[in-house]
């Protein structure tokens, strides 16, 4: 029955508010919009605050230089990418669609007292389910909690003539509905305890395991990636069943328009082997067939030529507490030709680190094939990716792709140039213990970073393999795959940052970039980040738990040498690390257990492992970072608005398409979801 009413809610929207993607011809006319101006001044990388968010703005370097038929093709790609925003946020949480909805009608609508602190907490709600795509927090997983009563926004509603349903206003201000959009505590149903929408809500993490159970043939030598783009759901009379993500199936007439826009792409593409690649991940959008998702996995990856790419489809399953679904993500890029020639030495020598890894010997692979690097200039986000972005990827996400076909990998160079003019060092002033490493961070610090987001996707993600006849990490690790290998690329990286084989590659002068990471990382994982949970609160999100298992488990096995130490300055902590040299050692150490523990599938170790040292928050630690970090009045997360990519036209034809920088966040989101509502 859950359903039958999932579809005749979906139809509805789409009757009452999706207006299409926009055409060529309306991009055009709205280039003369007064909200859209390009910025000629000193660029303004901070756009506002509220919240725990910062708000930025990214520029794309080299963007002018491109051509006008390369700017078309991004201009498409970003297109397709915004025309499934509205898939997000309904895989978020499955009455997020509505309340974005009534949200916005009140915002254009209501012409009342907007001085009273009740309607400056109305419009902080609204802008924090914008930047996480819906109701939960897109990082600690938790519900926003309203700072207003629910008598005030149904007073809103009434005067703007909107409606919403009984479920969804309980939704928002009941705090035990839908309480955590990914619950990963392994004493609940996992899914049952999830309000993300790719299960049933009646479904159970028992009747989950037991559906792909059946489903799944282990002794495949090339395995699908089962579930990646569909909802479980459960049938009137009982039956557990995917409903697919395909042009005729769920989310159909946004995807409609992403392959509208992809098929224009495909007109325009820089060459043979981007045009091919684009048109399998259309045939697999129509389609819906997993078979072909590998496909075209393997196309885009050698389709290396060229300066323009993009990430397009169902790809990461951070929000699946089985693993199995991916989120709708895009990412749009420009090749950034200096910074890509100065690093593709990694992908070059990535054997090299393969062979000398502390790992076991029957862990390496003898062959790591076809990794390419490069830093690129994004140009247009959307989905998962948007606004909170990640700073590096690295794809496809298949085991036996990657093995036999190789892999790309990319730093996003502007958004880290973005975050870095937006935050000002204020947390490294403040949680350093010495001037020493104050002056380190400063000097070698960006460095430092660019280089472990790139040993990272580079090297951490295409090293290593799984035991013969050992299940994927999703069906042996389950809940805990995620923290597990973000774990052990960012081991990868961080032993390898402080070898001199990176001098002899021409990538640093000195083991001084290695300390400045070390001090980073352990300074982030035992202490900052916590700037970014509330009093009480586990860890949960996979990214914040790999780092505090790292940090943790090296400072507890090293404690007898003093690796590192707990000090405390004007009473206040700080964690100091005294010998850089045993840090790697450690390092290789943890590396290689786990590697062991994803090669064999050994769930039990990877469980106790990331419960013993990457959940729990010390918490009169917390208590500190929490003081000292709201002194310091700088968001702990960052998101941005997308440069808008207006087409200009001649005879009907586009002879250029020009970035502007003006628009603000509201602005933007009202824009989205106007141009963009196709469910």
């Amino acid at each position: 029955m859950n359903w039958i009413k999932y579809t005749v809610l979906a139809t509805t929207a789409t009757m009452a508010f999706s207006c299409g993607a926009p055409t060529e011809k309306k991009e055009t006319k709205d280039k003369k919009a007064e909200t859209v101006k390009q910025d000629t001044s000193d660029f303004e990388y901070l756009a506002e605050q509220f919240a725990d968010l910062r708000i930025i703005r990214y520029q794309i370097p080299g963007w002018d230089k491109l051509s006008a038929k390369q700017k078309e093709y991004a201009y498409y790609l970003t297109q397709a990418g915004y025309a499934g925003r509205d898939i997000i946020w309904d895989q978020n949480y499955r009455h997020n669609l509505e309340i974005r909805d009534v949200l916005e009608g009140i915002v254009k609508n209501y012409n009342g007292d907007k001085d009273s602190e009740d309607w400056k907490n109305f419009m902080t709600y609204t802008k924090r389910v914008w930047f996480s795509n819906g109701i939960h927090h897109h990082y600690s997983m938790k519900k926003f909690v309203p700072k207003f009563s629910r008598d005030y926004f149904e007073q809103l509603m009434k005067i703007t003539g909107a409606e919403l349903s009984e479920e969804a206003l309980n939704a928002m201000f009941d705090p035990s509905k839908a309480a955590k959009k990914v619950n990963l505590d392994p004493e609940k149903d996992l899914v049952a305890a999830s309000a993300v929408n790719f299960y049933d809500p009646d479904l159970t993490e028992k009747e989950v395991e037991n559906y792909y159970k059946q489903k799944i043939d282990k002794s495949a030598k090339k395995p699908v990636s089962y579930g990646l783009n569909s909802k479980l759901v459960k049938t009137e009379d009982g039956k557990v069943e995917e409903r697919v993500w395909k042009i005729d199936g769920m989310y159909g007439s946004a995807i409609k328009e992403i392959v509208h826009w992809l098929e224009k792409a495909v007109k325009v593409a820089e060459n043979q082997k981007q045009a091919d690649a684009l048109k399998l991940l259309i045939e697999y959008y129509k389609t819906g067939d997993l078979k072909k998702w590998d496909e075209y996995n393997i196309a885009w990856v050698n389709a290396t030529e060229g300066d323009i790419d993009y990430i397009n489809s169902f790809i990461e399953v951070y929000n699946d507490p089985m693993g199995y679904r991916g989120s709708y993500e895009t990412i749009v890029q420009v090749k950034d030709f200096e910074a890509s020639e100065r690093m593709k030495t990694l992908s070059e020598n990535v054997q090299w680190f393969e062979d000398n890894s502390p790992i076991m010997d029957e862990h390496k692979k003898e062959n790591v094939t076809g990794v390419t690097y490069k830093v690129v200039n994004v140009a247009g986000e959307s989905g998962d990716a948007s606004p909170s972005t990640p700073i590096g990827v690295n794809l496809p996400n298949s085991n036996w792709i990657r093995a036999t076909h190789g892999s790309k990998s990319v730093s996003l160079g502007n958004i880290v140039e973005a975050y870095d003019k937006s935050s000002k060092g204020g947390y490294l002033k403040e949680f350093a213990y010495s001037q020493e490493e104050v002056d380190r961070g400063l000097k070698y610090g960006n460095l430092s970073d660019k280089l472990h987001t790139a040993l990272h996707e580079v090297v951490g993600h295409a090293s290593g393999k799984l035991n013969e006849g050992v299940g994927t990490p999703k069906e042996t690790l389950k809940n805990y795959a995620s923290t597990l290998e973000e774990a052990r690329a960012d081991l990868v990286a961080l032993y390898y940052l402080y070898d001199k084989k990176m001098i002899d590659l021409g990538l640093m002068d000195n083991l001084e970039v290695g300390k400045a990471q070390y001090d980073a990382y352990i300074r982030n994982g035992l202490m900052v980040q916590l700037r970014r949970l509330e009093p009480g609160d586990n860890i949960e999100e996979a990214h914040m738990r790999n780092r505090q298992l790292v940090a943790l488990w090296a400072y507890e096995k090293g404690k007898e040498d003093n690796v590192i130490e707990k000090k405390t300055k004007d009473g206040n902590t700080y964690f100091v690390v005294n010998d850089y040299k045993k840090l790697q050692e450690l390092f290789g150490q943890l590396m290689r257990e786990i590697q062991r523990i994803k090669s064999e599938g050994d769930y039990e170790a990877g469980r106790a492992l990331v419960e013993n040292y990457g959940v729990k928050v010390d918490k009169e630690i917390h208590e500190e970072v929490l003081s000292r970090s709201e002194e310091l009045g700088i968001a702990p997360y960052g998101g941005f608005i997308n440069p808008r990519l207006m087409p200009v036209e001649e005879n009907g034809k586009i002879v250029d398409v020009e970035a502007k920088y003006g628009e603000s966040f509201t602005e933007q989101m009202l824009r989205y979801s106007s141009d963009y509502d196709n469910l």
